[in-house]
């Protein structure tokens, strides 16, 4: 398989080598900036070094060629508002570049290798920690009301959305953690979550939100500790 080197050489070409002022003059000058041609060069003559083989010449020269036309076009359409959203839209544009030349490559290839009974039960259980948990978790506590006069005047900053993605990033380490038969990582996770989170509710000085978040704490975790217990049957 060529999947492997050639993300390699993605990584360390966009990554590692790239300087960030090459990445300034890019979206700067766009398609006028030779830093991009360079940028593409390194690209093409990585995935030849990776792949190690003459006559995989062309993979690399494919690779180069979409590699300037997916950076051209985000250069040229992104700004200010959407360049995160961009830079995600080109990185899985060049993965699946890459993924596509590595099953042309390989003509074993087999859906059925990838997508078994096994990967889309993980992968089921993937996607179910993540929204469908929080609209969940979010669902069973909204029962109680946790903000009271004295709470709603304190005068506090969070990011937005912040609580939801951590309570997602925290059931995916959990369920990698008990996949993997390390379940003093999901210790390890609570006792992290319990230093930062409720020192913050101590100084709030309010039981009833404290026993609120304890409660979307503790189901978060249980949810990713059945789901990884039920996948690992």
């Amino acid at each position: 398989m060529i999947f492997i080197p050639l993300i390699l050489a993605h990584l360390l070409g966009d990554f590692i080598l790239q300087p960030n002022s090459w990445v300034a003059a890019k979206e700067k000058k766009k398609g006028g900036s030779i830093y991009l041609y360079i940028h593409v060069l390194l690209h093409t003559v990585l995935a030849f070094v990776f792949l190690w083989n003459l006559k995989l010449w062309w993979i690399a020269l494919i690779i180069g060629i979409t590699h300037f036309l997916i950076d051209w076009t985000k250069l040229n359409f992104q700004n200010a508002k959407t360049k995160r959203t961009w830079f995600f839209i080109d990185q899985l544009a060049h993965i699946l570049v890459i993924g596509a030349v590595s099953v042309f490559y390989f003509p074993y290839f087999r859906w059925e290798d990838f997508f078994n009974a096994e990967s889309l039960k993980l992968i089921t259980a993937i996607v179910f920690l993540t929204v469908p948990s929080s609209i969940l978790i979010k669902t069973v506590i909204s029962i109680w009301t946790p903000i009271t006069i004295e709470h709603s005047k304190l005068q506090t900053e969070s990011l937005v959305n912040a609580g939801k993605y951590i309570g997602i990033l925290e059931r995916l380490l959990v369920f990698v953690f008990i996949l993997v038969d390390h379940w003093e990582g999901v210790g390890f996770m609570i006792a992290a979550k319990s230093v930062f989170r409720f020192s913050d509710l101590a100084e709030a000085k309010q039981r009833k939100l404290t026993e609120y978040v304890l409660i979307g704490t503790l189901l978060s975790f249980g949810i990713a500790v059945l789901t990884g217990i039920l996948v690992k049957l």
